[in-house]
């Protein structure tokens, strides 16, 4: 697809100056401010909204603007955990956001992309220093990779008979918990990490006294409880199907972040 013919939405077009280099059109789009959105989508006749923060006004201006500027399709990276009772407060506005974009009367995909594997090599870092992982109690989870989505999300655009309406969950290939990926980063390392799991309040406290904001705290504690739900631990084959080839592993992530 020529360059000319895509167009990116953002906060600060000071940021996306190498994409201006290619031609794409670059306009100021900020969901916080939706008088910004009628011309950044002015012309579009698909608009792939990334979602933002926990809170689904924001996604229904951006999808109101959308249908509004005319375009034909709307998309939208929902998240493989999509529930109004999820544990996780992400997930629900999700959720939320979901119904909207059902409602606004013109075909859509909602990309229920899996959890980021990207999330693993975070929560890792003070424990590459310290040689222990120190979290509360979780559960298995299917980590995967951006680039894997980002190309799930590029199939949607362009070849939309694929991919529409409520997707399968997007996933990597293994479900993995904090034991495991603990194990994985001491042999990438070879440095011995050691999981150890601490009640939800004591691991509470230790991040408020580190100076983690409070939203930051609750918002982490529920990705949790999501995870010793099984919420995001559904291995789906979807992914390896759209892309012909197997997903990138959250190992393979990891070797990239941890050794690259």
């Amino acid at each position: 697809m020529p360059a000319e013919r895509i167009g990116v939405s953002v906060r600060d077009t000071g940021k996306a100056a190498d994409l201006a280099a290619l031609g794409l059109r670059v306009r100021v789009g900020d969901f916080q401010r939706p008088e910004t959105l009628a011309a950044a989508f002015e012309g579009a006749e698909q608009v792939l909204i990334v979602s933002g923060p926990a809170d689904p006004a924001p996604h229904r201006a951006a999808i109101d603007a959308a249908v509004a500027a005319g375009a034909k399709r709307v998309l939208y990276t929902s998240h493989m955990g999509a529930s109004p009772d999820s544990e996780f407060i992400a997930t629900r506005s999700h959720a939320r956001t979901e119904l909207d974009l059902q409602a606004a009367g013109v075909p859509f995909t909602v990309l229920r992309n899996g959890f980021y594997a990207t999330t693993t090599a975070w929560t890792l870092r003070p424990a590459l220093d310290t040689g222990e992982l120190i979290l509360p109690e979780d559960g298995p989870v299917s980590w995967t990779a951006h680039v894997d989505l980002v190309d799930a999300a590029v199939l949607a655009l362009t070849e939309p008979e694929r991919l529409s309406g409520v997707t399968p969950a997007l996933t990597g290939p293994e479900s993995l918990d904090y034991q495991d990926i603990a194990a994985i980063a001491s042999e990438l390392t070879g440095r011995t990490i050691t999981r150890i799991t601490v009640p939800d309040e004591e691991w509470r406290q230790a991040m408020r006294t580190g100076g983690m904001p409070e939203g930051a705290v609750e918002l982490t504690l529920g990705i949790f409880r999501a995870s010793r739900r099984r919420e995001f631990a559904a291995v789906d084959p979807a992914m390896e199907r759209l892309l012909g080839r197997q997903p990138v592993t959250a190992r393979e992530v990891l070797a990239a972040s941890l050794t690259g």
